[in-house]
């Protein structure tokens, strides 16, 4: 039986102040298997923001348990979630979340200089990793020369460049063309059938519907959990001039 790695167990998120409780999260519960991708999709407002946040290990829960790769998250120190967040975890967020002009190259190697491994070494790493997804010629532009197709490229070199034991994707495809979303998800794609764990928020059925797993959120709550029988598969070709 495969190991999870993702397990929550009736995890709740309430934000409270003098006058008002907001439950944001209500005694949520899956897990995600190794391998797996999962698409998590509600509507604005749905909780799924929040979700995110907790599965990323940004924030806590106010009740139940998270376990991220078998460790206990919610038991562990302020540099302990930082450590598993670099180590673990590979974000990728709508907005980047680049560092402004600086070359392509050197954002995908921040997380490994984080980790204070070899700068050659990584600088290797890096290089591949932008080939990978079609920027090998682009290694040294600056993130304003870029555009924003190839910028979420960017990000998502970085986002697996510790080799995580997850990618977290925030409305990946939210901040480009249209045009351009068949390409970012063939991306996905293939981090997939590499055997890479993907868990992706998205409020968009066509883009959902890539996931071989689609996880609804409505009003705080997990209402269906499905298994997608025909992913949409993306056939676009990675345009190097776009």
């Amino acid at each position: 039986m495969k190991k999870p790695i993702i397990e929550l167990n009736n995890v709740s998120k309430v934000y409270q102040t003098d006058t008002i409780t907001t439950i944001a999260l209500e005694n949520i519960s899956f897990t995600v298997n190794k391998g797996e991708f999962v698409a998590i999709m509600g509507p604005s407002g749905s909780g799924k923001s929040t979700l995110m946040h907790i599965l990323g290990a940004l924030d806590l829960p106010s009740s139940g348990q998270y376990f991220l790769d078998g460790e206990l998250v919610e038991k562990l120190t302020d540099d302990e979630l930082s450590d598993i967040r670099n180590r673990k975890i590979g974000f990728i967020f709508q907005a980047f979340n680049l560092l402004p002009r600086t070359p392509a190259i050197k954002n995908v190697m921040l997380p490994m200089a984080y980790a204070a491994h070899d700068k050659k070494e990584s600088e290797k790493k890096a290089k591949q990793y932008l080939e990978m997804v079609g920027l090998g010629h682009r290694l040294y532009h600056t993130t304003n020369q870029l555009s924003g197709g190839q910028q979420q490229r960017v990000a998502i070199a970085r986002g697996i460049a510790m080799n995580p034991a997850l990618l977290l994707a925030d409305e990946p495809t939210g901040n480009i063309a249209s045009s351009q979303a068949d390409e970012i998800m063939s991306i996905f794609q293939k981090l997939h059938r590499e055997g890479h764990t993907i868990i992706m928020i998205t409020h968009e059925p066509d883009i959902a519907h890539h996931a071989q797993r689609i996880i609804h959120i409505k009003d705080g709550r997990l209402y269906k959990d499905e298994t997608n029988l025909k992913p949409t598969q993306a056939k676009a070709k990675l345009q190097q001039d776009i």
